[in-house]
């Protein structure tokens, strides 16, 4: 049963994600900067609002860490490029960002950790530096939008992962960090064209208030679901998010995939699929060790 929730809360989490374009995309005139403002105040009002529900507000004060600072300036430079993805018609990109999530994550483990690559890795890495390399040039410029969202949520990803803090109050702890620089932001340098919170349509406003729990619920979701599944099968389903996206960039957003972008795209995925069976193979024969041991 537990095993059913956790799949559950996975799958809605990250199909969630991967919809986002059509909500980010509904704020416009609202430009990338001042959606930025409105998804740090509101996620951190949601957050205190649920917190209080839940008889866990003394838990922010316990919960603040100094890496928290820099986790909350991670994750407002992956939701201001991403929203600026969206808002100039680059969902696809964006996607990227997503799918090279995994590569990035083998990267950092030779980099950081002097981890040893299987021949399989290697491969995978390879094919990520070529793809990289058609895109570059596909494209005309380096694909800087996947390149830092990339960068931004993978070394986001794994900061949280050293600090032992709730989902919740984590990401309650980095809003609140972030309102007041979004405030004297909308206060002193936005300007009549930074802020159309009270100059749009009551719908437009409503749309920007409801930041908070359209980013918090998925948040929520993923806490959960990660109590739930085995890390295997997280990583299986996180592809979900930037398949969508991709599909609505190309559907939805009519975004151009030429044959050189295509390739690219394709090398990319070529080197995710390397990489979940060289995992998988790799999680079975552990697991085949650990049964002949006892």
């Amino acid at each position: 049963m537990e095993i059913r929730k956790g799949l559950g809360y996975a799958i809605a989490a990250y199909t969630l994600w991967g919809l986002f374009p059509l909500y980010f995309a509904t704020l416009k005139p609202a430009g990338p900067l001042e959606v930025l403002v409105h998804r740090c105040v509101w996620v951190a009002v949601f957050g205190v609002l649920l917190l209080a529900a839940l008889r866990r507000l003394r838990g922010l004060r316990d919960a603040f860490q100094p890496k928290l600072v820099l986790a909350a300036v991670l994750i407002a430079v992956n939701w201001l490029v991403y929203v600026y993805g969206v808002h100039t018609n680059q969902v696809v990109e964006t996607s990227l960002g997503y799918f090279l999530n995994p590569l990035l994550t083998v990267i950092f483990g030779v980099t950081l950790l002097r981890e040893r690559l299987r021949g399989p890795q290697w491969a995978a890495v390879g094919m990520g530096a070529a793809a990289g390399a058609v895109l570059t040039v596909e494209y005309g410029r380096l694909p800087w939008i996947a390149i830092t969202l990339a960068l931004a949520f993978g070394i986001y990803g794994a900061l949280k992962k050293s600090i032992a803090v709730p989902a919740a109050e984590g990401v309650t702890v980095e809003t609140l960090l972030l309102a007041p620089v979004a405030l004297v932001y909308t206060l002193w340098f936005a300007g009549p064209d930074g802020n159309t919170f009270l100059s749009g349509s009551v719908w437009h406003t409503v749309l920007l208030v409801l930041a908070g729990p359209v980013t918090g619920i998925p948040l929520l979701m993923y806490a959960g679901a990660a109590r739930r599944l085995p890390l295997t099968v997280l990583g299986l389903l996180q592809y979900i998010t930037p398949v969508l996206q991709f599909t609505l960039g190309v559907t939805v957003f009519h975004e151009p995939m030429p044959t050189a972008r295509l390739i690219g795209f394709g090398l990319v995925w070529l080197a995710l699929a390397v990489l979940t069976f060289d995992g998988l193979r790799q999680r079975r024969t552990a697991a085949a060790v650990v049964g002949a041991v006892k």
